[in-house]
C-alpha cells in the first residue's frame, strides 16, 4: 500500500524523473500534486506497471491531480551540465509549470538541487512508497515513452519503439552499424557507452 501523504499540514508536490539512464533521448520529470484521498489500485512505481496500465493511470492521474505537469532536458543538454544536473533541472522546470504551489516537495532518490525556498524531502525508493511520487514517476514515463516513439519513426534502426533509448544489445549493435545521431548522449561515450560499444 502506497503511502497517501509525508505529513498532514503541508500541500505535497511528488517528483520523479524517467531516462535518466539512457543512452539517447532527453530526460524527462513530472511534479504532481493529489488530492488527499486520491487513490487507485493500480498506482505504482511506474517500473511496477505494465505499459498499458501506465496509459490509463497517465488518464486518471490527469484528470484527478491538483495539479501537474511535465518537463525535460534534450541530450545536449544533459551533455553539457551532465545528467544529474538535467534530471534535478527537468524537476525544476516540471515545479515551475505548477499551477498550484506546493508547501513541501517529495524527490524520489537521495539528492536533489533546492528548488526556490520550498522545503523538500528526499526518499529513497519513493515512486514505491508514496502516491504523489508514484503518480510523478508514470507521467515522466509515459510521456518519454510516447516521445521516444515518435522519435523511432524519425530513426527506426535504433528500436527506440521497444528500448526507449535504453542501452539493450539492439541499442548497441545499433549505434555500431549506424552510428550515433543527435539524440544520443555523447558525454555517455566515456561511460556505459564505450564500455559496451569499444
Amino acid at each position: 500500500m502506497l503511502k497517501p501523504f509525508y505529513q498532514e499540514k503541508l500541500i505535497e508536490a511528488g517528483c520523479d524523473e524517467a531516462g535518466r539512464g539512457c543512452l539517447a533521448g532527453p530526460v524527462f520529470a513530472a511534479a504532481v500534486i493529489l488530492p488527499r484521498k486520491f487513490s487507485h489500485p493500480l498506482l505504482n512505481d511506474s517500473k511496477q506497471v505494465t505499459e498499458k496500465n501506465r496509459n490509463h493511470l497517465r488518464q486518471v492521474i490527469e484528470s484527478s491531480a491538483l495539479a501537474y505537469a511535465v518537463a525535460s532536458v534534450s541530450s545536449q543538454e544533459i551533455d553539457t551540465i551532465n545528467i544529474l544536473k538535467a534530471s534535478f533541472k527537468a524537476m525544476h522546470l516540471a515545479l515551475d509549470a505548477l499551477k498550484k504551489k506546493p508547501g513541501l516537495l517529495l524527490i524520489d532518490g537521495n539528492r536533489f538541487i533546492p528548488y526556490k525556498k520550498i522545503p523538500h524531502q528526499c526518499i529513497i525508493k519513493g515512486d514505491a512508497t508514496y502516491r504523489n511520487i508514484a503518480a510523478a514517476s508514470i507521467l515522466a514515463k509515459t510521456y518519454r515513452d510516447e516521445y521516444m516513439l515518435n522519435l523511432h519513426a524519425e530513426f527506426p534502426d535504433y528500436g527506440w519503439d521497444r528500448n526507449k533509448g535504453y542501452g539493450t544489445l539492439l541499442h548497441r549493435e545499433a549505434i555500431r552499424q549506424y552510428g550515433m545521431t543527435d539524440h544520443h548522449r555523447k558525454s555517455f561515450s566515456m561511460g556505459p557507452v564505450q564500455v559496451s560499444l569499444f
